[in-house]
């Protein structure tokens, strides 16, 4: 397998799991995490959708970030709000999340190798993680799975039982 089919396969295995649990959790997006609050599953996909543009569009690719209007809410930084009055809905974050990830799976298909070592736009001011184009992909990849896990502890907090078990993955 090559580095490109492997970011591939992370970033469809991540998205997997993740849209998975978010998806279950349509009828009760705003369920938090801890007694104490945290990022309920609305608030992770905002955040997934805004920042993948961010890693995407912007770091990559050099654009504008394609949801400007999500920043408010759901940037990196942002409180999660539990006012869904003024929250975009699940079905309208979820068709942004496939929008871009499809975008960023068909770039996938038009670089090598080579392309993964480039500079990124974002450089050196985020960090190393996100100096360069591969570096960007990884970001992708292991992002979405970290809040991932906040989604899987809201269903939790939420009363659902488990969705993936341990005899599914053996």
């Amino acid at each position: 397998m090559n580095t490109i089919d492997f970011i591939k396969l992370s970033l469809e295995s991540s998205s997997g799991w993740t849209m998975s649990l978010v998806e279950d959790m349509k009828d009760s997006p705003l369920t938090q995490p801890t007694a104490n609050g945290g990022n309920h599953p609305l608030w992770v996909l905002g955040h997934l959708v805004h920042s993948e543009s961010m890693l995407f569009d912007c770091f990559v690719q050099g654009k504008e970030n394609r949801f400007p209007e999500l920043a408010e809410a759901f940037a990196f930084g942002s409180t999660p709000s539990t006012d869904a009055s003024s929250l975009p809905s699940m079905d309208e974050l979820l068709a942004k999340f496939k929008e871009i990830r499809a975008d960023v799976t068909a770039y996938l298909d038009t670089i090598g190798e080579a392309d993964l070592d480039r500079p990124s736009h974002g450089g050196e001011d985020f960090g190393p993680s996100f100096a360069t184009i591969g570096g960007c992909f990884s970001a992708m990849t292991v992002h979405v799975a970290f809040h991932g896990g906040q989604v899987s502890d809201a269903r939790r907090a939420a009363g659902r039982p488990l969705m993936f078990n341990p005899e599914q993955v053996a």
